[in-house]
């Protein structure tokens, strides 16, 4: 195929997910007050001062905020269309072997992330939230807006997805023989500080606990990454 037809094929692949996203945005944007009370529902029960909820100080600040989550809604339920559009359009240059580990590897990177932000969600979440609530509660009375909320859990919940990967990532990596099982158990030393770099980094909380955490999880992954890297490598 001739450039002009790889741009055409681009630009139809894009409009198709810009498509979908779209009518997941739509769709969100009607579901967005189940979706705001998912996302919020960890917070509650948690302190006493928000269990009448957060509130918004700002008339567009809900509306805002709506959007947001819509669009953020929208582009995860238009995320495996994607997948599908960059592996139809990238496969013809890729041998059959290569193509076999992309398709085995999409559906396995949306299911690592699911549980990265599952995790974030049900694990992470409350003990951050717990401590940002009594730190100083003592001195003033906390009132959490709806923005700041949503966009806390949101965050967490993308950057642990985002970690969640690097079991996958190994993996195929080792696959593709550009790294080895041997040589990942040589940077385990440096892992452990990146652990805890990262874990500063995502969590909002400067307490040990959650840090700790993160960093925890972190190492577990790349632990994993190293077992899966050397299946990878034995099946190869």
């Amino acid at each position: 195929m001739q450039i002009r037809g790889h741009l055409l094929e681009l630009r139809t692949r894009i409009m198709r997910v810009s498509v979908v996203t779209l009518l997941g945005m739509i769709v969100s944007f009607i579901m967005h007050k189940p979706i705001l009370a998912f996302l919020m529902h960890p917070a509650f029960g948690l302190a006493d001062s928000v269990a009448g909820g957060p509130v918004f100080t700002d008339p567009l600040e809900f509306l805002s905020i709506a959007m947001r989550v819509s669009l953020v809604s929208g582009l995860a339920i238009a995320s495996p269309v994607l997948l599908y559009e960059i592996i139809m359009f990238t496969g013809p240059g890729l041998t059959k072997r290569e193509r076999r580990f992309v398709l085995a590897f999409m559906p396995a990177a949306l299911l690592s992330f699911g549980l990265g932000a599952g995790f974030a969600y049900y694990v992470l979440f409350p003990p951050a939230f717990t401590f940002l609530l009594s730190f100083g509660s003592d001195v003033a009375t906390p009132m959490i807006r709806i923005g700041s909320l949503i966009n806390l859990v949101v965050m967490l919940m993308f950057w642990m997805g985002v970690l969640f990967e690097i079991p996958i990532v190994i993996f195929f990596l080792a696959r593709m023989g550009v790294v080895g099982a041997a040589r990942l158990r040589r940077y385990r030393r440096y892992v452990v500080v990146v652990a805890f770099i990262l874990g500063a980094v995502v969590t909002p909380t400067m307490d040990p606990i959650n840090q700790s955490i993160v960093a925890g999880s972190v190492v577990l992954l790349y632990e994993l990454g190293i077992l899966l890297a050397w299946i990878g490598a034995k099946r190869g």
